[in-house]
């Protein structure tokens, strides 16, 4: 099993450099080609792949290319000679040589390409992917207070939000984040990642009954370095390069979510499926921002999920029909502006134990905010000014104030500075050019 360790001496190498590193799962290098899980006739068709997208390449070259040791893959490379698929070219450092494909070689990737075009790292079983996540998802350490005000400490929020949200991390299930738009709620979910801390490993794509998964995505996968202290210890103990070390990932949608999104999609032209949403946000964070938004109805959305919420597994569906049931293994919050009881029944609203509203800031912090972005805009803070602001702009005509306003009307502030050439000021003038524009839209949506 790639995931395992294989002898006495990887066991305590492997215990020690993960106790040194955090890590509660760790990708030992296979020793084997038995032990990747893949059949001879797989990694076969992913060498003659890679050689005729790539062309001429050596073995220890090729061996990083699919991310299989060159031990494992030397002795297949000389079984494919023998079989005249593939051709020395030329000699290559530390006893290896310069690979090409010869033309029968050619016929045969061309053959493979059509059966599935995935060129890339191997990939590993569906059953060593799962017991990453088990073993990942299991390493988390309880988050604390001081730990939860380090992941908010770039935006403003009251000491109630944060006693709130605290146990809703710690129980790994779901939440609900509602408000008014513009207090933060999709910052907040952002911020809440980082408590979980410690990076994670995983695969770059699947295999289960010959159907291939790409797991690994750029935009929400974020690589992170692999520690040195693990390195140092491990000395010549490789680490399983069909794994890849991430940031935790967070996972962010929002009214373009639509159900194909949450099942394995599959591509018929290049027989590569791809993972869906839930899967890649495993040990991490899924956020569907502004629910109830979406093209479908908040009701079959919540229905999918109602049973992977409670169990903590999914249940998929791969081309050949088979059914797969993969970990359910992440943080999942709902943001959105509208009270969750409109939308959801009581049913679902049990399986999402926490409701958190994120409140509109008190004048204090309203202050606070123009301290903040003032610095950002290296413009001076000045205290009346804000007060004119509040008293002339808010009480005066029964507005409320929203968590973005400090940072937008100094945006706008900065436009009309940049514009008029004047330098970027905190002044009551300012802030009566810039208002009415600003919030021309807010006004008339508050009248609905």
């Amino acid at each position: 099993m790639t995931a395992a360790i294989h002898d006495t001496q990887a066991v305590d190498s492997g215990l020690l450099g993960s106790l040194l590193t955090d890590d509660t799962f760790w990708p030992a290098e296979t020793q084997s080609l038995s032990e990747t899980g893949l059949s001879d006739s797989f990694v076969e068709g992913l060498i003659l792949k890679s050689v005729l997208s790539i062309g001429t390449l050596s073995g220890r070259n090729l061996s990083e290319y699919i991310g299989l040791p060159f031990k494992v893959i030397d002795p297949m490379l000389d079984v494919m000679r023998t079989r005249k698929l593939i051709a020395h070219v030329r000699p290559a450092p530390f006893n290896d040589y310069y690979y090409s494909l010869t033309e029968l070689g050619q016929d045969r990737a061309q053959a493979q390409l059509r059966q599935c075009s995935y060129v890339g790292p191997a990939p590993v079983p569906l059953s060593d992917y799962v017991l990453s996540v088990e073993a990942q998802s299991a390493g988390l350490d309880p988050v604390t207070q001081d730990q939860l005000r380090q992941a908010l400490s770039g935006i403003s929020y009251q000491q109630d939000l944060l006693d709130c949200l605290g146990p809703a991390i710690n129980s790994n299930s779901g939440l609900f984040l509602f408000g008014e738009p513009g207090n933060g709620k999709t910052t907040i979910a952002r911020c809440l990642t980082q408590c979980l801390g410690q990076e994670i490993w995983i695969p770059h794509a699947i295999l289960d009954d010959g159907n291939l998964v790409k797991l690994q995505d750029d935009v929400f996968h974020h690589p992170a370095p692999v520690p040195e202290t693990h390195a140092k210890i491990l000395k010549a103990q490789e680490w399983d390069r069909r794994w890849l070390r991430i940031q935790r990932p967070t996972v962010m949608v929002g009214g373009e979510l639509i159900m194909d999104n949450l099942e394995v999609r599959h591509d018929p032209r290049s027989n590569i499926c791809e993972a869906p949403l839930q899967m890649k946000s495993n040990c991490g964070c899924l956020l569907i921002d502004d629910f109830g938004r979406q093209q479908i109805e908040p009701a079959a959305l919540l229905n999918r999920w109602i049973v992977p919420l409670e169990s903590r597994y999914d249940y998929l569906t791969l081309p050949t029909g088979k059914k797969i049931q993969v970990p359910f293994e992440q943080l999942v919050i709902f943001s959105t502006n509208l009270e969750p009881e409109d939308l959801v029944d009581e049913a679902f609203l049990r399986r999402i134990p926490y409701k958190i509203p994120a409140t509109d800031p008190t004048e204090e912090e309203f202050h606070f905010l123009f301290q903040m972005y003032c610095k950002k805009f290296s413009c001076e803070y000045r205290r009346d000014v804000v007060n004119y602001l509040l008293e002339t702009h808010y009480r005066a005509c029964g507005r409320a104030m929203r968590r973005c306003h400090p940072r937008d009307l100094l945006l706008q502030i900065r436009n009309y500075c940049r514009y008029n050439e004047l330098p970027m000021e905190l002044l009551i003038e300012y802030f009566d050019a810039v208002v009415e524009t600003y919030f021309a839209m807010v006004l008339k949506t508050s009248s609905n």
